[in-house]
């Protein structure tokens, strides 16, 4: 797989947890799958996370098309070269974050998601 097929992977993967996050900003009841389940509609603070995440998102999809050298927007050729093992590292640490989590939806949901954007930034990070 070509590493502009894995950012762009990556790229459509943040962007269905972006739409998830939205979902969850709007009030619709599936909080029992993010920020460790406890609320199924979230209350404001949370929300204000999920609304943070979007950003995050966009950003961390940024990254990974420039990286594969999809996109062109970024200063500096070795920042997505470095910005890349870091994200590696974020996804990872968001694999044991989520493994942690005392709700069982969002272990069977996010512990996998965050695998696979682990497992996508780090195939971008050595590529």
């Amino acid at each position: 797989m070509s590493s502009a097929a894995v950012a762009i992977l990556l790229s459509v993967l943040l962007g269905a947890l972006a739409v998830f996050q939205l979902l969850l900003i709007v009030g619709v009841p599936i909080g029992r799958f993010a920020w460790g389940g406890q609320h199924n509609v979230l209350p404001t603070r949370l929300r204000v996370g999920s609304a943070v995440s979007i950003l995050l998102y966009g950003v961390f999809a940024l990254i990974g098309l420039e990286r594969a050298a999809v996109i062109d927007v970024l200063p500096g050729a070795g920042f997505a070269f470095a910005a890349m093992f870091v994200l590696t590292g974020y996804f990872t640490l968001g694999i044991l974050l989520n493994t942690a989590s005392r709700s069982r939806p969002e272990r069977l949901v996010m512990v996998p998601t965050s695998l696979v954007l682990a497992v996508l930034s780090l195939i971008l990070a050595v590529g």
